[in-house]
């Protein structure tokens, strides 16, 4: 981004012709620079020799794993099952990196960028171009009270709640069990939603070109690849792989903004980089763990500037350590904020069923 180009710029491409979003500077979070978008500039580049080795390194583990699970069949299907963690994770990677291709970061090439999402889409089941018109959606309203709904964790208020009926209130209940939104729903979401984007019917024949054409991509592997190896061999390892991945994948989103310190903000108070600091986490994990998810912890940081590589997210944290502190989540604490599933406008933080209903309570008794 030349100097001076706005940070709106920054954000993808199909977010343009959304209302005009302001982004104010917060020099005191890093005195350093004078904003922080101005101070996050020249991390931005893509690097094409380190583009090509990470892609390279990834799609190369990811099929020695599910060779390596194949080969396992005639032994074990448990070390089969075993070998699916590793080898779930490499596809996880893969899905980063076309992530990253969805945001124009990977390549300097916008071309080379959605052909190369395109194409990686077939193999972690995600229709590029409808992913990346909702992900840019999810950019752009990210911490939005009065703009959710569209590729975020639905997450009512504690009013919102309360007020509905008893059916209502269940099926959030149940859309919020850790069951549901870990297991159930991520096997929904790649394996049916993404196939037949119903939910986005009055969005034109884009979403469903998307969708059909990763279909076919998929159609075609997995054809080659049972003509190769078999039927039932190639359920037994793909389909663990893909239901593990797609479950790690909806925990990583889960965590990044579902948190015990996450701010939310009306429509009227809300700004791209305070939605950015506040809204987003940085979840701090261990090394080979940040290498699995390729620096998405660092999401803060992606959300302040979603043209940055992963693979210089990680030079940002030891550049301006101040990101270390800002919305830090270690694993434990993320374990723990699963049970957090309202948000209380009074409060302002998210809280559990429980205290929402002992809060309500509480204040009927009071007006009694």
């Amino acid at each position: 981004m030349r100097s001076g180009q706005s940070a709106a710029e920054d954000m993808p491409t199909s977010t343009r012709g959304l209302p005009t979003l302001s982004y104010p500077t917060n020099a005191e979070f890093c005195p350093a620079a004078p904003s922080l978008t101005q101070q996050l500039l020249h991390y931005r580049h893509p690097i094409g020799t380190r583009a090509l080795f990470e892609l390279g390194v990834t799609v190369g583990l990811l099929s020695l794993g599910w060779a390596l699970m194949w080969l396992s069949l005639s032994l074990s299907y448990w070390l089969t099952l075993v070998i699916s963690l590793p080898t779930a994770g490499f596809l996880v990677r893969l899905f980063m990196i076309q992530h990253d291709c969805g945001h124009g970061a990977f390549f300097c090439n916008r071309l080379v960028n959605d052909w190369i999402g395109r194409a990686l889409g077939v193999f972690t089941f995600t229709p590029y171009d409808y992913w990346k018109r909702n992900h840019a959606l999810h950019h752009s309203t990210s911490g939005n009270l009065d703009r959710r709904g569209i590729g975020d964790v639905l997450t009512l208020t504690v009013h919102e709640y309360l007020s509905r009926p008893l059916l209502g209130r269940m099926t959030y209940r149940a859309y919020r069990n850790p069951i549901v939104m870990f297991g159930i729903g991520p096997a929904y979401l790649f394996l049916l939603q993404h196939r037949v984007p119903f939910e986005q019917m009055r969005s034109g024949w884009r979403p469903w070109i998307s969708s059909l054409a990763t279909n076919a991509g998929i159609v075609i592997v997995a054809s080659g690849m049972i003509w190769l190896v078999g039927l039932e061999p190639f359920v037994a390892v793909q389909l663990p792989v893909v239901l593990l991945a797609s479950s790690m994948g909806v925990w990583l989103f889960y965590v990044q903004h579902q948190f015990h310190r996450v701010v939310w903000f009306r429509d009227g108070d809300w700004s791209f980089q305070e939605a950015a600091l506040q809204g987003s986490s940085y979840y701090d994990l261990p090394g080979l763990l940040r290498w699995f998810t390729a620096n998405i912890g660092v999401h803060h940081v992606h959300h302040l500037c979603s043209r940055i590589p992963f693979y210089r997210l990680s030079q940002v944290l030891r550049d301006c350590p101040q990101f270390q502190s800002a919305g830090r989540v270690t694993f434990g604490e993320s374990v723990k904020a699963v049970r957090l599933a309202l948000w209380d406008e009074t409060k302002r933080e998210l809280v559990s069923f429980r205290d929402a209903h002992a809060s309500a309570r509480l204040a009927a008794k009071i007006v009694q």
